[in-house]
């Protein structure tokens, strides 16, 4: 079975999984060059509940978020990357600028909303955990001196 899925397969696997009792880790992110942080970040969001679901930023929200110079993996490179992890279940791939993030955690509806300490995106994940029910955990604090954009910045002087 493939691991990467559309929005409309994870509203049936999430409905699957509800009634055969078992729980949804929704996590997301951008996830350009996989570091340890990463690893950490989604083994313990996996560890919170049964099943792992991912959402992958595109490559114009990267670009966005993180600058012209990015992301250097493109999203369906990401994506393959992220599915190949044993602790990762399911990858959703989001569109181009996409929005309705909050319809989409409508439709998955998990029951756990991991997130890190510090996350830019805590106050967001608070009020959808609210709308559907689900648990938000920060599973574990960010890793100072780990991030793709260090990673980046140290390779690229390297040249």
């Amino acid at each position: 079975m493939n691991k990467i899925i559309t929005a409309n397969q994870a509203k049936k696997i999430s409905q699957d999984l509800k009634n055969h009792g078992k729980k949804l880790v929704l996590c997301g992110g951008i996830f350009d060059i996989l570091h340890i942080g990463h690893i950490r970040f989604l083994q313990k969001a996996k560890r919170q509940k049964d099943v792992l679901l991912v959402l992958l930023e595109s490559d114009s929200r990267a670009k966005k978020e993180k600058g012209n110079t990015r992301p250097i993996n493109p999203q369906a490179e990401r994506a393959e990357i992220l599915a190949s992890l044993i602790f990762v279940d399911y990858v959703i791939m989001l569109e181009d600028n996409f929005k309705d993030y909050d319809g989409l955690i409508a439709i998955i509806k998990p029951d756990v909303i991991a997130v890190t300490s510090q996350s830019t995106t805590l106050i967001h994940a608070k009020r959808q955990g609210e709308k559907v029910g689900a648990k938000v955990i920060e599973v574990i604090p960010r890793i100072k001196n780990k991030s793709t954009t260090k990673i980046a910045d140290i390779v690229s002087k390297s040249f």
